[in-house]
């Protein structure tokens, strides 16, 4: 019988910067972030994939030494507690050069990574799909590019010669340089026919018209949360850093009919590397497409405005326009987190160049209802609204109506005349047309009055 092997021991180190210096360098963390904050954010990545975390310790850091990220002292003082408690695995919540990181392995006589190679790690451990495998494989490997490749391990060792000619007699290095490009090479031609099926998955949904919804956030936000509320999906969804990392889409029905794809996403995190983003550009390409920009927040946790500006910055990288308020809803999470009195109130309109607000709970489902309804308010802006008039056995095709459309509001005059104001989807136009060929279009204005008369109303109801 194959015994477990236990944990990986590990230590946490978090580089603290004094605020004043960090906003003076043009820091993208800033003064915005809480040493708490941040040293749990650090150890809850590093027990997403089931290290042994010993502790998370903040180390303060005047200033970046070249040759070890930390003073010698602190590096000293480091080696004697990690040798102490027989740490396999130090973690530097920064990102390390490879000479920093080759530097503090040998004066800590143990493995060393950054907070790049645990992303990358997570991300490894987390991919379900072939496409999330070979993102996080590229990832990993101009990763390794700038490392020295010296823990590139798993690719076949070649040696020949003394190192002195090219070809056959090429050093170790360069070999595994060029087998390490040779791979990238071979796994971005890989990826162009995944972006080239996706482009044309998209193309067919849009000959059947279904707007799509996209869920972004910081990591551990709620997005999987609210997707499964919303979908009555069952996606993994868990209180771990990048839970989901592969897309999911599902078909969603809104309130009035309207049906949307909504998309979940792998989330975002502070100093996200560049290379990280690239490689997953042909996942994040459903937000780029995406109708509406659903931007779920965690409302209860200290850093949220924070989390906020390092999404909105993910965004801006992916060519989202995030001033584009009218394309995008802030879904204010985990309210149940908060004391009754504490509560954000809605906002259903941008305002002042923000976006409009939603505060939800995706778990007791608190707040749900008014999601949908403003994101189908959001997505049938603009759509026609007609006008129709039934009397006698016309009357019998007023259930159509309802199966067509939206219908916005109902007056049933007294000589038995039903009038009715509906909105029609784009994929329903012909058919409503043909069906109710004498409906009259509404001009914007009486469109607008005809959408805050809205009322539910069931066919079979009695009157």
């Amino acid at each position: 019988m194959e015994t477990k092997r236990a944990p990986v021991r590990a230590l946490v180190l978090v580089p603290i910067r004094p605020a004043r210096t960090r906003r003076a360098e043009g820091d993208p963390r800033g003064a915005d972030r809480s040493s708490t904050a941040r040293v749990e954010e650090a150890i809850g990545l590093a027990r997403a994939i089931e290290l042994d975390v010993v502790e998370g310790i903040p180390v303060p850091l005047p200033m970046y030494k070249p040759a070890t990220l930390f003073g010698s002292g602190k590096v000293q003082e480091l080696a004697a507690r990690i040798k102490a408690d027989e740490i396999e695995l130090a973690i530097v919540d920064h990102a390390l050069t490879p000479v920093q990181q080759q530097n503090l392995e040998k004066e800590w006589g143990t493995k060393v990574i950054d907070r790049t190679g645990l992303i990358l790690e997570i991300f490894g451990e987390r991919a379900q799909t072939r496409e999330g495998t070979l993102q996080v494989e590229l990832a990993h490997l101009n990763y390794q590019k700038s490392r020295l490749v010296r823990s590139w391990t798993h690719l076949e060792r070649q040696r020949g010669g003394f190192g002195f000619l090219g070809g056959p007699g090429e050093t170790q290095i360069e070999a595994d340089r060029r087998a390490l490009q040779e791979r990238i090479t071979r796994i971005e031609h890989e990826l162009e026919t995944v972006v080239r099926t996706r482009r044309l998955q998209r193309e067919s949904r849009r000959k059947v018209p279904h707007p799509i919804v996209a869920l972004v956030g910081y990591t551990n936000a709620g997005k999987s949360t609210l997707f499964n509320t919303l979908t009555s999906s069952d996606i993994f969804a868990k209180d771990l850093l990048f839970a989901t990392l592969d897309p999911t889409l599902r078909r969603l029905k809104l309130p009035h009919g309207t049906e949307v794809i909504l998309s979940d996403t792998v989330g975002f995190i502070s100093d996200l590397p560049t290379h990280l983003v690239a490689a997953f550009r042909a996942t994040l390409e459903e937000v780029i497409e995406a109708t509406l920009i659903l931007h779920v927040r965690d409302i209860a946790h200290e850093d949220s405005e924070a989390q906020a500006r390092d999404v909105m910055n993910v965004l801006e990288q992916l060519g989202v326009e995030t001033t584009k308020t009218d394309r995008l809803i802030e879904v204010w999470n985990k309210i149940d987190l908060m004391p009754e009195d504490a509560r954000p109130a809605m906002r259903p309109s941008p305002d002042k160049g923000k976006p409009a607000i939603v505060p939800i709970s995706a778990l007791t489902g608190e707040g749900i209802p008014a999601l949908l309804d403003l994101v189908e308010q959001r997505l049938s802006e603009g759509r026609p609204v007609y006008t129709v008039s039934l009397a006698g056995d016309a009357l019998a095709r007023l259930h159509r109506l309802y199966e067509l459309g939206e219908v916005l509001s109902r007056v049933d005059a007294e000589d038995g005349t039903t009038i009715a104001n509906i909105r029609v989807p784009d994929k329903h136009e012909s058919a409503f047309h043909r069906e109710f060929p004498r409906a009259k279009l509404l001009p914007s204005g009486q469109k607008a009055a005809a959408t805050e008369s809205k009322k539910a109303w069931d066919p079979m109801d009695k009157d």
